[in-house]
């Protein structure tokens, strides 16, 4: 494990039973194959892995007590105890049955009813994920940022670029400056001018988006307050961020990319954004809502 991801998880309170699968799916690919080896053990039995000893689950696994110890530290918890602890408590969880049945990826001859049902399971997921291992001490510190900000610049291309536009158009329609930037050469030129007073705000699921990283540096050294809305909170974006709100996404499949959940989680996020930005500036933020609306209803009214 890096010192960088040591440092993202070190000082935290351990995550709830109910956030150890989501921390599982969230970080495995970031893990080594070993380390997944034990995460993916503990989130698909985790009433039988409650009843082994740390060396019980290294045999089980095929790996040493080390990396079980490693990989339940990465995944938030101080040592394998607390770990042990959670594992009982989400089999708990399961047994009750609230915790619900995996589907199986889409098919090419899938009926339409059975993709808007696995569709639907895999979105209800990449929330209750995202919901479950955002760290809302950093949201908190993040939406502070942006109702103080001067100006907001919001970096994105492709998919995330869609997210950063959404996000760009609320922040403007409560009366914040806000502007989405998806073009590499004018993203780095924007950030030459940002300040201590501004935020840039960074969305790439994979967290080593270059075009996406560059400008985010740039307002980084320029003393604005940076934010990462990323996938993988130990990747080379976070060495530029202020602040790191984490993603999750849903199975990738061969019908279903990884653009599409990773779209799902990061409109969470933003949303999120949004609603502590609107919260904090409600005395500015509802007449500037009521203009807009009053503004776009004749649009409406004859449609």
């Amino acid at each position: 494990m890096t010192s960088d991801v040591k440092e993202i998880f070190a000082g935290g309170a351990p995550p709830a039973p109910a956030a150890l699968a989501a921390k599982v799916r969230t970080l495995a690919p970031s893990m080594t194959r070993s380390m997944q080896r034990v995460a993916e053990a503990v989130a698909g039995d985790p009433a039988g892995c409650a009843a082994l000893t740390v060396t019980g689950l290294a045999e089980l696994t095929g790996t040493s007590e080390a990396t079980v110890v490693r990989t339940a530290r990465l995944l938030g918890y101080p040592g394998y105890r607390d770990l042990r602890l959670a594992l009982a408590g989400l089999a708990a969880q399961q047994q009750s049955g609230r915790a619900p049945a995996v589907t199986a990826d889409i098919a090419v001859d899938d009926p339409i009813a059975d993709v808007v049902a696995k569709l639907a399971y895999d979105e209800q997921q990449t929330l209750a994920d995202t919901a479950a291992g955002l760290d809302t001490v950093q949201l908190g510190a993040a939406v502070a940022a942006l109702a103080a900000a001067r100006r907001t610049e919001i970096y994105g291309v492709a998919a995330s670029g869609l997210v950063a536009q959404d996000l760009a158009q609320k922040l403007l329609r409560i009366g914040q400056v806000a502007h989405a930037h998806s073009d590499p050469h004018l993203a780095v030129t924007n950030a030459v001018t940002l300040r201590a007073k501004d935020v840039a705000i960074a969305i790439t699921h994979s967290g080593s988006t270059g075009d996406v990283i560059e400008p985010l540096r740039v307002a980084f050294e320029h003393g604005a307050t940076t934010i990462a809305v990323t996938g993988r909170p130990e990747s080379p974006v976070s060495q530029y961020a202020d602040h790191i709100l984490t993603t999750s996404t849903a199975r990738e499949s061969e019908l279903r990319p990884a653009a599409m959940s990773s779209r799902t989680s990061q409109l969470l996020v933003v949303d999120c954004l949004f609603v502590g930005v609107a919260q904090r500036t409600y005395e500015t933020a509802a007449p500037a809502l009521a203009a807009s609306y009053e503004a776009l209803a004749h649009r409406h009214r004859n449609g």
